[in-house]
């Protein structure tokens, strides 16, 4: 395996529209959301795993979650799992991570991946890594995977690259937030618009470039510390400093104002596994599309529902169409689909209780 390849393992969320399966306890990156017999988080380091080496996997995740990541990750050792004392969205910790590799290894080369996406061909997806692995390596980019749409998604911001470009990676024209449907169908239309699905890859020395020209204030804050990466003063220096940092992502921080940004159209099938209808779309599903996980049911008059429970327990439904039925431990949840992304706020709710 090639010692410059690492990766940073994006762990810190919380997937509020997984209620109540996911909380802020254990959030949805690990729970086998799929009955795979593997967490999201196992998933996704083990295809990573296939063409980094294990060492060189950085985890990043919130302080409370150390113990979960160690649990699940036992091939992992503590100094690979870097805590944020305080949420401060992506660029912050990716300076951070990128830093301490950088003081590690100057030549590395490097991927950013969420912990919680469902990718099934794995053989696809290390082929474009590789792609992109070589392409950093040769070149000054910031690059991203961007997925092929297969509808008009409002919930996603998109990458539109250039139409003449004939090459495999394409040069990146712009970012786009997330569209209206009548926009997003022009963007289908167009064809040269890809979802943009947060997996970044680039080399330590083209990033922290870029870091240093469009975020010097952050720059300065994490260099200060520069010393102390790696070694037992690290820990003190980021709990003293981080909080210090300005919550932003490396969409707004870095991606939107570089010119020198790249992106491969991905091959593999992609979720990001954002909600409970994204899930349902991945699951197995019986002959009126019902997608069932750990639970025995008897269905009567029922079409396109997900239904979950943890206990394995027997499930009867009639009559519905269209909902989100989840039983865990003291909570039972039965919403309809149309509204999932109304879960968040019924969180808040149910909590007060």
């Amino acid at each position: 395996m090639n010692k410059n390849y690492y990766a940073i393992l994006m762990a810190g969320g919380v997937g509020s529209r997984f209620w109540p399966v996911s909380t802020t306890d254990l959030p949805k990156q690990f729970h086998d959301m799929l009955g795979s017999g593997d967490t999201l988080i196992q998933k996704t380091f083990s295809r990573l795993s296939k063409l980094i080496p294990i060492e060189n996997i950085l985890i990043l995740t919130n302080e409370r979650y150390n113990d979960l990541v160690l649990e699940q990750l036992p091939m992992v050792k503590p100094k690979q799992v870097l805590l944020e004392p305080a949420m401060r969205n992506t660029a912050p910790c990716i300076l951070y991570a990128s830093l301490k590799i950088q003081k590690q290894n100057p030549d590395a080369v490097m991927v950013v991946a969420p912990s919680d996406h469902w990718i099934e061909d794995e053989v696809a997806f290390s082929r474009n890594l590789q792609q992109c692995f070589d392409f950093c390596q040769e070149e000054n980019a910031l690059m991203t995977l961007g997925i092929q749409p297969t509808f008009p998604n409002t919930g996603f911001g998109y990458i539109e690259f250039d139409k003449t470009d004939a090459n495999p990676i394409k040069k990146v024209n712009q970012f786009r937030e997330k569209p209206d449907y009548e926009t997003a169908k022009s963007f289908l239309a167009a064809g040269n618009f890809l979802w943009n699905g947060g997996i970044f890859i680039w080399s330590v020395k083209s990033i922290t470039e870029a870091f240093e020209k469009f975020q010097p204030q952050m720059n300065a804050l994490f260099q200060e510390g520069f010393d102390t990466y790696n070694t037992e003063n690290e820990k003190q220096f980021i709990e003293d400093h981080y909080e210090n940092a300005e919550n932003i992502s490396i969409d707004y921080a870095v991606m939107e104002k570089a010119k020198n940004v790249f992106v491969l159209p991905a091959t593999f099938d992609w979720n990001d596994l954002g909600t409970w209808g994204q899930l349902h779309e991945k699951l197995d599903k019986d002959e009126n599309n019902n997608g069932v996980i750990n639970a025995k049911v008897v269905l009567e008059n029922a079409s396109n529902n997900i239904i979950r429970s943890d206990a394995n327990k027997i499930i009867v439904v009639d009559g519905l169409n269209d909902y989100i039925i989840v039983d865990k431990e003291g909570i039972l949840l039965i919403y309809p689909k149309s509204k999932e992304q109304d879960i968040k706020r019924i969180t808040g709710l149910a909590n007060e209780l």
